[in-house]
């Protein structure tokens, strides 16, 4: 392509519809390779059930980034390919991280105050306050849609026309924060599990409420008779994403489910009596001031009502004040191995691509990484090149590789199978168990596991520094 064709094409700029971490992704990943972009946030033009400030890349549910350990845990890797590949979002959640053990949690309003100012003085980075009602326009050429898993419902009409597949969905539920002056700390106690430390923390980054096992059994019943909110006709059949339960069917399951869950004791030693608790409620800090706390795992579909009676069963709550109750939506997404290419594009509708949660990934750290795909693939195609997908060594590979073709569809003519997913070590190839330490010493057990990880992150960090090097 000519000098001069080349600036004209990267005049022409390109359009990002819905400014959450996807979105934010994407028009940062596009105005760093120098093509212009247009993202357009709805917000606060027209507001959604969960959101609650006009901010990009508003965090609705918890603070957490999960895992960054990247050598042991698929969700810490991906935060390393990312931070490789100039992340926004990891950059700004590295700086607004909060005291969160071994993960990596964010101060809300920071981390979304951060990714809009600087989407904000970017050059090349437009923000059109506005809703996209339908279809793109004709004349936009090359199109991500980011709007997440709360799509408006023209839009998701539109999709759904056009694809004719519609779109298959889910809810996800919202867990409650407490105000720390209302936590009574002479029942709780301030530690991580098995005293780990992380980003900024420092071994003691959780709050701990224990429960004695009558405590447990009498919360257990509480949840399990508590008023939930009812679900509309059209409602009745959407499934839950099992990775963010609300804790009442969790309950639902089994009576030691949450035991084994959100509320494990494990590596939690109650000052009181020097042993583990028979269950434990965790919570983790949620802003910068240190005044507000996420109970970890307590997504919830109970009426607020009933939250604030039964979340004052713990011990150590007591006395809880509550900022934002849980809260339950529901979420949409494509049926991507079908409708998608490898770029992220739409099969019938090409202009179009895809990004974020809508793709079928589930989790912040996820939704951005595809965002950050979809973003590199539309500024190389608008620059006249081709960008193929990541290695599937790669999180970043294995993630796009599974939305987009590693999935295997339900056979015969019953429903088609393909729900959200996080990133973890069973979407990489396989890669051979060492038998053997750097010392000649027969591994054993479990470190056999903690081997194999670590040499599938090791070969993925060389292949996405690989893959980076080649788009530059």
């Amino acid at each position: 392509m000519s000098t001069q064709n080349n600036t004209m094409t990267k005049e022409r700029p390109l359009h990002v519809i819905g400014g959450g971490l996807a979105g934010s992704e994407a028009a940062w990943q596009i105005a760093s390779a120098g093509v212009p972009v247009v993202v357009h946030e709805m917000r606060p033009v027209r507001m959604t059930e969960a959101h609650q400030t006009q901010s990009l890349a508003e965090l609705v549910c918890s603070n957490s980034f999960r895992s960054d350990d990247w050598a042991n845990n698929a969700v810490g890797l991906l935060h390393e390919e990312m931070r490789r590949a100039d992340s926004l979002i990891m950059a700004a959640g590295d700086t607004h991280k909060l005291p969160a053990g071994g993960a990596l949690a964010v101060d809300r309003d920071g981390f979304a105050a951060e990714v809009t100012a600087r989407l904000e003085a970017h050059p090349l980075v437009t923000i059109a306050r506005e809703e996209v009602a339908g279809l793109p326009p004709a004349d936009w050429e090359s199109v991500i849609i980011a709007t997440g898993p709360l799509t408006s419902p023209a839009l998701s009409a539109a999709v759904a026309g056009l694809t004719g597949e519609g779109e298959l969905a889910f809810f996800d539920a919202i867990a409650p924060i407490v105000h720390l002056h209302s936590v009574d700390e002479t029942i709780a106690w301030r530690q991580s599990r098995y005293g780990k430390t992380g980003p900024a923390g420092t071994g003691a980054d959780y709050i701990n409420c224990p429960l004695s096992k009558d405590e447990y059994e009498a919360f257990i019943d509480a949840l399990l008779a508590g008023e939930k909110t009812s679900f509309k006709e059209w409602e009745a059949n959407t499934p839950y994403f099992d990775g963010c339960l609300p804790i009442e069917v969790m309950a639902e399951r089994g009576r030691e489910t949450l035991r084994f869950g959100p509320m494990k004791p494990v590596g939690l030693d109650d000052p009181r009596t020097g042993r583990w608790p028979h269950a434990v409620v965790q919570l983790r800090q949620d802003n910068a001031l240190g005044t507000l706390w996420n109970m970890v795992g307590f997504q919830t579909k109970l009426r607020h009502a009933e939250q604030t009676r039964i979340f004052r069963m713990i011990p150590g709550l007591q006395n809880a004040e509550f900022a934002r109750l849980g809260g339950l939506h529901r979420n949409t997404f494509l049926n991507s191995p079908r409708l998608l290419d490898s770029n992220l594009r739409l099969k019938s509708m090409p202009r179009l691509r895809f990004a974020g949660q809508i793709t079928g990934v589930e989790g912040y750290v996820e939704s951005a990484a595809i965002g950050l795909l979809a973003g590199r693939f539309a500024a190389a195609e608008r620059l006249g090149s081709t960008l193929a997908p990541p290695p599937p060594t790669t999180a970043l590979g294995a993630l796009i590789a599974h939305i987009t073709g590693g999935h295997v569809e339900a056979s015969g003519e019953g429903p088609r199978s393909f729900q959200p997913m996080n990133i973890n070590f069973g979407l990489f190839p396989a890669i051979e168990e060492p038998r053997t330490d750097a010392d000649g010493k027969r591994i054993k057990g479990k470190e056999k596991g903690f081997a194999r990880k670590r040499l599938m992150a090791e070969r993925a960090l060389a292949d996405i520094g690989g893959w980076l090097r080649a788009a530059t």
